[in-house]
């Protein structure tokens, strides 16, 4: 892993200063209009179905795109698909503002937007994290991928923080609008790379796009290391990641709280997770990183419980601070553990089906939560999905014998 000095070795090269402030502007960008989307979605409905099925809209394209965006970040252009991706999701953000300035917006055309969306980031997330490695000298690379998570979770603190209060001000269009200039300023920067060929380009399977992502797929399940953790990360982020999708129905109904409410829950959020972040980054090591993937998938289950079942604002604000800590030391580990014992050759598709966990089990979680909340109440769902975390927590730890030498070994490609 990354220390102080080796995050200060990939900031020293040019292409990498060039690529993290496209990554921090576009992602910042992103959660922006996420809460202005969440928010618009709860102020129309009222339901937290609804709200549930913005996210599950922007998420879910992930379970069918990612093994293939994957396979072909494997084969193509990764700065070309990067920026296409981009572009995409920017037009999203402009047709979103003009719907709204229009009047016709309704939160069904939300939903296919969000849709749009989530397919545009699922194939630039696999092209994206394939460049680190051209980025910088080997030795830099823990840095560079930890620097990768750590700048996603400072725009996980800034936008929030930024999108609240202009929310509050201002409505929802600014918020969008932003957006949309992150993304075409992320577009920018990639055209200022000077990357090798070999890494812009990748390495071609001896099949079709969809044999290589069949491929990837056999590859994880069979390794003895990555099938078991992606599966305990899925659990994860569909029984306890959800509920930092679908803020908005906790922020009215469980604390009476509004636009200045969510601002603070998500900005807490975010703030903790850059500081979790860090946390991990600084270790200078591998070794015991996933004792910590699987402990914070603990810790993230006491505190999720913790925030649903608490009627007091300071301690959900506590509580979903513990959230953000965990959620991103548990994500960092992961994903470093993961590029650490993939074969060369299956890295992208490897992190294509991470990006699809990631991004799919929260979805799938916030639509069944937001569903079941209709009829039973916001609380009760998510404390029986937090016991069944806490089941496959304790499965997964009691095989850490195991799974240890197989993530963090010399040897761990399999």
């Amino acid at each position: 892993m990354a220390s102080l000095s080796a995050i200060g070795g990939v900031l020293a090269q040019r292409d990498a200063r060039w690529f993290y402030s496209g990554s921090v502007v576009c992602w910042t960008g992103s959660w922006i209009q996420r809460i202005a989307t969440d928010w618009m979605a709860w102020e129309l409905t009222h339901s937290p179905l609804w709200v549930g099925i913005i996210a599950f809209c922007a998420l879910v394209p992930s379970v069918v795109v990612s093994p293939i965006a994957g396979a072909v970040a494997d084969r193509m252009d990764r700065v070309k698909l990067t920026m296409v991706s981009q572009y995409v999701a920017m037009t999203q953000s402009v047709l979103l503002v003009l719907l709204i300035l229009t009047g016709t917006v309704r939160v069904e055309y939300m939903a296919l937007l969000a849709f749009c969306n989530g397919v545009a980031e699922t194939f630039a997330q696999p092209a994206r994290q394939c460049l680190l490695p051209g980025l910088v000298p080997r030795r830099y690379l823990p840095g560079a991928v930890a620097l990768n998570s750590l700048t996603y979770n400072v725009a996980r603190f800034i936008g929030p923080a930024i999108s609240g209060p202009m929310i509050y001000a201002w409505g929802v269009v600014p918020s969008i609008a932003v957006n949309a200039f992150a993304f075409f300023y992320a577009s920018v920067t990639m055209t200022m790379l000077r990357l090798d060929p070999s890494v812009r380009m990748g390495s071609r399977g001896g099949g079709s796009v969809l044999h290589d992502a069949v491929e990837g797929m056999r590859y994880v399940a069979r390794h003895p290391g990555i099938g078991p953790l992606l599966f305990f990360a899925a659990t994860v982020g569909m029984t306890l990641r959800a509920v930092g999708e679908m803020l908005p129905p906790y922020v009215s109904l469980l604390f009476g709280r509004g636009p200045e409410g969510l601002a603070t829950l998500a900005s807490t959020m975010g703030c903790a997770a850059m500081a979790g972040g860090f946390l991990v980054a600084i270790r200078g090591r591998i070794g015991g990183l996933t004792r910590i993937a699987v402990g914070c998938g603990l810790l993230l289950a006491l505190a999720t419980a913790g925030f649903v079942a608490t009627p007091w604002f300071p301690v959900g604000v506590v509580c979903i601070g513990a959230m953000g800590a965990a959620t991103t030391m548990h994500g960092i580990s992961c994903q470093t553990l993961m590029q650490n014992a993939a074969a060369p050759a299956m890295v992208g598709r490897v992190l294509s089906l991470w990006g699809m966990i990631t991004r799919a089990a929260p979805a799938l979680g916030a639509l069944i939560y937001g569903a079941a909340a209709e009829r039973f109440g916001l609380q009760i769902p998510i404390l029986i999905g937090v016991c069944i975390c806490a089941a496959v927590w304790l499965r997964t730890w009691l095989k850490l014998k195991t799974l240890s030498p197989a993530l963090e070994g010399p040897g761990a490609s399999g």
